[in-house]
């Protein structure tokens, strides 16, 4: 997911976001990259790590951890509806409409773990997840979104690989020089209006899903169209059934506009600031990961704030692994990277938002 990035179409065959960590000696297909060419050398730094990480048994699957998490952030779901159905037409429900946008991140959260196959084992069990949580609950297709996040995965911060940068904003000078008309406005003042650019960012993720069922090749169409629609279908005659059209207008800009900027802000500070590897760029996968990454440092509510994208090292190095065994293997990863000297990046959350911020001015004072 990426803030109001350009979403390009994908190769005939669909991608889906199968585990980017192969072990020395693999057991089945499903334990390698997307890609041939992003194959981690047998023998390689990275393998040396794998094994560290499956003998600590932090890629196997923790059904108990994901059943009470779903459970409690499927109730905070609906007890954000039950409250909506009580208050009625009232003003009072822009406080509905914040709670619900929380609520609605915190559901994204579980489709991108499904997304990434860290709840089941079997893609097919991992899908109906996301069908569930990501198509009919939040409104964004699980099979637009493992097309387009896969890609960002195998080459992240990746000029011409990573769609992540190659949207709207422009992380690189070379890219920032190239900006004509309102994309060059847009990149002299990013830093200005990334804030305001994330309230656009829940409409750019609805659009992107229709647009994908309609002209993408991603598997299972009506499936995934069938329950967009129900999403729709429930969610606007609900918002106008119970409010005036005014007050659900304003009801539905403020929870869309907040859960965008609740999801924008969440994987902002991951990679934005971090160093932006050119086209055709040919480290190897262990480093092209950590390098190009920033964990944020907190406790356990920063931990639930984030969904665990904190940390984005451990994430990118093992997407598969559980969101609950992160932490644990945060200080694994961190010893092995200062083994070989490699630099491992951590901050608090607002140094990672000025480090990101500061990126994205400097880069657009190459157009001014």
């Amino acid at each position: 997911m990426v803030i109001l990035t350009e979403r390009r179409r994908p190769a005939e065959r669909e991608q889906t976001l199968a585990p980017v960590t192969p072990a020395p000696t693999p057991a089945r297909d499903s334990d390698y990259p997307a890609r041939g060419s992003d194959y981690p050398a047998r023998g390689s730094d990275y393998a040396a790590l794998m094994r560290r990480v499956r003998q600590a048994g932090l890629l196997e699957r923790r059904l108990r951890y994901y059943g009470w998490k779903t459970g409690l952030t499927v109730g905070v779901f609906a007890l954000g509806w039950a409250a909506f159905a009580a208050i009625g037409d009232s003003w009072w429900q822009l406080g509905t409409a914040v709670f619900l946008a929380v609520a609605f991140a915190q559901v994204a959260f579980l489709g991108h773990d499904a997304g990434h196959r860290q709840v089941f084992r079997t893609r097919r069990a991992n899908h109906w997840f996301g069908l569930f949580v990501g198509n009919l609950a939040t409104g964004v297709s699980i099979g637009w979104w493992t097309s387009n996040h896969n890609r960002h995965h195998a080459h992240p911060n990746t000029e011409g690989e990573d769609p992540d940068v190659g949207g709207i904003l422009a992380h690189s000078a070379g890219r920032a020089v190239t900006g004509k008309g309102w994309r060059r406005f847009i990149f002299r003042y990013q830093a200005w209006l990334f804030f305001p650019m994330l309230l656009l960012e829940a409409g750019s993720l609805h659009f992107s899903s229709v647009r994908a069922i309609l002209t993408w090749p991603i598997r299972h169409k009506v499936r995934e169209g069938a329950f967009l629609a129900a999403h729709a279908v429930l969610y606007v005659p609900a918002v106008f059934l119970v409010l005036s059209p005014v007050k659900a207008l304003v009801f539905i800009a403020v929870h869309q506009g907040l859960f965008g900027f609740y999801m924008g802000c969440t994987f902002a500070p991951n990679h934005k600031g971090m160093p932006v590897l050119p086209e055709g760029d040919n480290t190897d996968f262990l480093r092209r990961q950590v390098l190009t990454s920033r964990n944020v440092r907190g406790g356990a509510l920063v931990d639930v704030a984030l969904g665990g994208l904190n940390y984005q090292i451990e994430h990118h190095l093992f997407p598969s692994m559980p969101r609950s065994a992160l932490r644990d293997a945060q200080p694994m990863v961190r010893d092995f990277c200062a083994e070989l000297s490699i630099p491992y990046a951590e901050t608090s959350f607002l140094t990672s938002y000025a480090q990101a911020l500061g990126h994205l001015n400097d880069v657009g004072r190459q157009v001014r």
